[in-house]
């Protein structure tokens, strides 16, 4: 079989290797890789890692679905044939973070090796059932993007109807926001800093667009009559979290997701304290919650978009436009 790995930081490390289709041990399942969804966080283990342990070679990337070919002893979730995607934090079930001060959970393309190969034999807990409703590069984007939406949005936040939901940018995690907000029953108000995305945006169910470069909280403040968001998706960090702690309503709720702006966040006190503003780190999800992401999704009929598919080979064709900042998820079909 085909696989991507790299033994030192940075692109021009990484190499297609052929090497054997593993076996699967005891409690393990061999999964025949159909489709793999990157994510800015790949691009940063290849190109930095990130501050990760990483063990050399390495696989990359964390988002895949495939089809279990054979199981191991002592499996019973899945049998041949049934198509599987993967939990990105594939030792977190349920329940409260796994995380401590001193012990980060392991994470699969992170601690854990990635899925860019065509073969992988993975222990059947690592993964829970694909929607029925989803091709193969569609339901690849679920594990990250689709769960921390909707582990933000529904799992911690409670989304109600009628709600307002502010997300920022057009990547995979804002436009899953919007969509998952939209089909919930919230009004939807996106930041973008492109007049084009801002179009797509609304057409896939946002209510207002605001261009990014204006003053957006004033805008916002604007449509809402002052009332501010109920839901905010903070997706660049940094010192932006100041202009979301504006934006929030009262007793409102931010979602620290991203860190396009630093690994620190700053932002003025006043409001954190006068709003009582719930500010919530997210960090994707628990199995349980994919789990009921899969069955949303196919409930919902909620659509996935694509920026752009690639073949297996062409990974630096897909890191180069995640490069360029998608309008959704990239994709890579290992299947062909």
């Amino acid at each position: 079989m085909r696989r991507w790995s790299f033994d030192a930081i940075g692109r021009e490390h990484l190499r297609l290797e052929n090497v054997p289709v593993p076996e699967p041990r005891p409690g393990e399942v061999l999964v025949k890789v159909s489709a793999v969804s990157l994510n800015y966080r790949d691009k940063m283990v290849i190109e930095s890692g990130a501050g990760l342990p990483l063990q050399f070679p390495f696989i990359p990337a964390s988002d895949m679905v495939g089809r279990v070919v054979s199981t191991g002893a002592g499996t019973s979730r899945f049998a041949e044939g049934d198509r599987v995607i993967a939990n990105f934090i594939p030792h977190w079930i349920d329940g409260p973070s796994i995380s401590t001060q001193r012990a980060y959970h392991a994470t699969l393309g992170g601690v854990l090796p990635g899925v860019l190969s065509e073969y992988l034999a993975l222990p059947e807990d690592w993964l829970v059932h694909a929607p029925a409703s989803l091709d193969d590069g569609e339901a690849s984007t679920l594990p990250i993007a689709a769960l921390t939406a909707w582990y933000a949005l529904v799992e911690l936040g409670g989304l109600k109807p009628g709600q307002t939901v502010l997300v920022q940018g057009t990547g995979g995690v804002a436009l899953f926001g919007l969509q998952i907000a939209h089909a919930l029953g919230a009004e939807v108000f996106v930041t973008s800093g492109s007049d084009d995305k801002l179009q797509r945006a609304l057409q896939l169910g946002a209510h207002h667009g605001i261009k990014r470069d204006e003053d957006w909280v004033e805008a916002v403040h604007g449509l809402t009559d002052g009332r501010g968001i109920d839901h905010i998706l903070e997706i660049a960090g940094g010192s932006h979290l100041g202009r979301s702690l504006e934006a929030v309503a009262g007793s409102g709720r931010i979602s620290v997701i991203g860190v396009l702006e630093g690994f620190e966040v700053s932002g003025p006190v006043a409001p954190l304290l006068l709003k009582l503003v719930t500010v919530q780190g997210i960090g994707v999800g628990h199995r349980r919650a994919l789990e009921d992401l899969v069955r949303a999704v196919d409930h919902l009929k909620l659509k996935p978009v694509i920026d752009s598919r690639h073949a297996f080979d062409a990974l630096p064709a897909a890191l180069d436009a995640l490069d360029r900042g998608p309008f959704g998820k990239v994709v890579i079909d290992v299947a062909g």
